[in-house]
């Protein structure tokens, strides 16, 4: 694996070594279409989609280090009332009134985009943003590792990652779980990355799909 390259969707690329400032700029306010949307539920699991398929646990996703936003959201009840984001090398937008009916006004969020290269979802590319403080760290804590690897070695910006968990005790709302970005190796931009091996199986009908329930 430590050879292989890994190509994300997208033309122009600006060049690696224009990253690694913006990425250590990330804000840290904290105490593409057609993507799906990539998030950790209540219960620690992380899912996807709007069947909340939930990711198999050792898969490994690539982090496209271009793909770094931060930018402001407005949620209403249970949907996104307005939204602003842009790339982490450009500044934060400006806030205007944000929408009436928005429950807290602007939130600041942040997020990247990654693509998953082994096990049952190899291929599948996502969203990832968050608002909450745990996720806030996390997506910083990253894109800090990310900058630090790209001005060591710019030939592999590319973080493979496990997805984690942890967690803390809230004292009114009990255990609460934050993300974890696990990087488990660094590789190239461009080319494809092999698939793992699966070892020999005989043919079956293709597996149920995994769903959280509730």
């Amino acid at each position: 694996m430590s050879n292989d390259l890994i190509a994300f969707a997208g033309a122009n690329l600006p060049a690696v070594t224009s990253i690694a400032t913006a990425l250590r700029s990330i804000q840290a306010d904290v105490g593409p279409s057609g993507v799906i949307i990539l998030k950790m539920d209540r219960t620690g699991h992380w899912v996807y989609g709007a069947d909340q398929t939930e990711v198999e646990s050792d898969s490994k996703w690539a982090v496209n280090p271009f793909s770094f936003v931060h930018g402001w959201i407005a949620w209403g009840e249970g949907e996104v009332l307005a939204e602003k984001l842009v790339a982490m090398t450009q500044p934060l937008p400006e806030q205007d009134a944000a929408p009436p009916n928005a429950r807290k006004g602007w939130e600041l969020q942040v997020g990247f985009s990654l693509k998953c290269i082994s096990g049952e979802d190899a291929g599948l590319e996502a969203r990832y943003t968050t608002t909450s403080v745990g996720g806030k760290k996390a997506v910083q804590a990253l894109a800090l590792e990310i900058a630090e690897a790209i001005e060591k070695d710019q030939s592999k910006p590319v973080a493979l990652i496990n997805l984690r968990k942890d967690h803390y005790m809230h004292k009114q709302y009990g255990k609460i779980f934050t993300p974890v970005f696990q990087v488990v190796e660094w590789v190239g931009m461009t080319g494809e990355a092999e698939p793992e091996p699966e070892g020999e199986a005989p043919a079956a009908e293709a597996p149920a799909r995994r769903r959280r329930v509730g």
